[in-house]
């Protein structure tokens, strides 16, 4: 099931933004930058096209199938995205939102309504209240971060965001090549056990480092 979130033959970013400070601008055009041959659907229904690319309104408006959403609308959004993404048959989402359960009860209630759609609809999820994931070896870049570091034999997850970036700009910035990059995030779903046991059996790593709190 990993293997549609690391090597996805389509990805939908919901959320896409016009808006150059907005996250879902900045995932949107990590995925163009970074050489991604996939399809790419931006989702937003009050455009019709983001840097140069068609845009949809909904899920349900992409005639193709789509193997990984990633998503960064505000928390009542998600829920009914995710919903949408069952009905599509999404195999995986990177949830980029933050404002669940690190909030307080009702961001909870919203994670647990998470779980239950995804439990239903068979999604594996990362996060919610993550950056994001890359795979270099494929030129998939869906985070908000600044930069994208080399392509290298380096697995890395991390809790933290905040250490996840510091990490990626030191990468790019001594030129030590990365595989790939997980920001865990809430880990309402996938979790460091389940990349540990994915990049224990991925030819394009040699090293996994992590950051757990």
């Amino acid at each position: 099931m990993l293997e549609s979130l690391f090597k996805p033959h389509s990805i939908a970013v919901v959320g896409a933004s016009r808006e150059e400070k907005k996250v879902g601008h900045a995932v949107l055009k990590n995925l163009i930058h970074a050489g991604y041959k996939g399809e790419i659907y931006p989702v937003n229904p009050k455009a019709r096209e983001i840097l140069g690319l068609r845009c949809y309104s909904s899920l349900k408006e992409i005639n193709s199938s789509v193997d990984l959403i990633v998503i960064a609308v505000p928390p009542p959004v998600v829920v009914e995205t995710l919903r949408e993404a069952a009905l599509k048959e999404v195999k995986t989402a990177v949830i980029i939102t933050a404002g669940f359960r690190e909030t307080g009860p009702e961001g909870l209630r919203l994670e647990e309504e998470l779980k239950e759609i995804a439990r239903k609809g068979n999604i594996r999820i990362l996060g919610p209240n993550c950056l994001g994931i890359i795979n270099t070896e494929i030129g998939l870049n869906a985070t908000f971060a600044a930069g994208a570091p080399p392509c290298g034999k380096i697995s890395f997850f991390s809790q933290s965001g905040a250490l996840g970036i510091a990490i990626l700009d030191w990468a790019i910035g001594n030129n030590i090549g990365i595989s790939k990059f997980i920001s865990l995030g809430n880990k309402i779903d996938l979790t460091e056990l389940d990349f540990i046991e994915y990049f224990m059996n991925d030819p394009g790593t040699e090293v996994i480092l992590g950051y757990i709190e």
